[in-house]
């Protein structure tokens, strides 16, 4: 038998429903959007790497030390352990 209490729950349900698939549409959205930006956020990675190598083996060739050498060698590490495990 069909009451206002069944109404009410019948009603929440088909408005949580709606919210639940629009949020994952949305988020099926984001993600196909971040698969097509990754080869070229990959190609910058590299191009950054390759200019981040180059200004280091310049100042290593002069013997320059310091605390951004050793961020520079820390961060080439990080983005080849990244490589390694993708």
């Amino acid at each position: 038998m069909a009451t206002v209490r069944n109404l009410k729950i019948k009603t929440s349900t088909c408005k949580r429903w709606r919210k639940e698939l629009i949020l994952m549409t949305s988020s099926e959205n984001v993600l196909a959007e971040s698969r097509m930006m990754t080869p070229d956020c990959r190609k910058r990675l590299e191009a950054a790497l390759a200019d981040l190598k180059g200004n280091l083996a310049e100042l290593e060739e002069v013997n320059q030390e310091g605390p951004e050498i050793e961020d520079a060698c820390s961060s080439i590490m990080e983005v080849e352990n990244l490589y390694q495990t993708i």
